[in-house]
């Protein structure tokens, strides 16, 4: 072997080393980070109380109010719903943002793009109005009015509340 090849395996091995010396201070504070979070883990395993908790503890508290009532085990299905409608309708606004800040350098194509978009999202929300996802409570029907009261209506209503 000659002298300039070994100086090219020198610099070979030099720009690896240079490249894994990158990656050192990620290695680590992701070191650092585990023995943090296990450390963490068992000091608090060694240090938290072996008492059982009472009813008392373990009862929710609202402001030193006692409940007079448990509350219900589970929510109904329709409040995650709106929940996730909610989300979507935020993240919708939130994409709403970098555009408006750059909506002239996109042009008509980002004005046609954005529209496009948000009639995609409004038709979602027509939809969900439509199936019935935002109405709260029992399905109202509309009924046959009752028909006009008489004297005589009147009378026979309260001689059968009499009878029963």
């Amino acid at each position: 072997m000659n002298c300039a090849d070994k100086r090219t395996k020198s610099v070979l091995l030099l720009l690896e080393l240079i490249a894994v010396d990158q990656y050192l201070p990620l290695l680590g504070l992701f070191i650092l980070g585990v023995l943090f979070a296990s450390g963490s883990f068992i000091a608090s395993g060694l240090l938290a109380p072996r008492k059982r908790s009472s009813d008392a503890k373990l009862a929710p508290y609202e402001c030193g109010i006692v409940p007079e009532y448990e509350p219900p085990a589970r929510f109904p299905v329709r409040f995650y719903l709106v929940a996730m409608i909610f989300v979507i309708f935020d993240i919708e606004i939130v994409f709403m943002y970098p555009f408006a800040v750059v909506f002239r350098q996109l042009g008509n194509f980002g004005l046609v793009e954005v529209l496009l978009f948000s009639v995609v999202v409004f038709g979602a929300l027509i939809f969900l109005v439509s199936e019935g996802a935002l109405s709260w409570g029992p399905v109202k029907r509309l009924t046959r009015g009752a028909p006009a009261r008489t004297s005589e209506s009147t009378i026979t209503r309260i001689s059968a509340d009499k009878v029963a």
